[in-house]
């Protein structure tokens, strides 16, 4: 998990980043980033609808699966960025983690964030 000063926290938080953001898209997730020059750290958000999975607690595995794998990159992140990734298939539950993290780093290399 990452820690708690690199998620967002209120009901507007997003809606910034969903107003001037750029979309990177995948076949399984879709990465929507803009760069914030106003925070010292990067800020994300795992965004999984109820058309996924019924169940709350795969949602939230899939959620902290995503979590794990950006946490693993922090490092590299260069710039304060505010990053919201959406998942639109349940099979990212089933993918190895290995092709996860390769997934999730070609879209955050795609966007210019690592």
């Amino acid at each position: 998990m990452i820690s708690r000063t690199h998620r967002f926290h209120g009901y507007g938080s997003l809606k910034y980043t969903y107003s001037r953001g750029e979309t990177v898209r995948g076949p399984l997730c879709s990465t929507k980033y803009v760069f914030n020059p106003r925070r010292n750290k990067y800020r994300l958000a795992v965004v999984v609808n109820k058309k996924v999975n019924k169940s709350a607690v795969v949602r939230n595995k899939i959620r902290r699966r995503i979590y794990e794998v950006v946490r693993l990159v922090s490092d590299k992140i260069k710039n304060p960025c505010d990053i919201v990734i959406t998942i639109f298939s349940e099979q990212i539950l089933e993918i190895p983690h290995d092709e996860l993290v390769t997934m999730i780093n070609a879209q955050l290399h795609q966007a210019e964030i690592i």
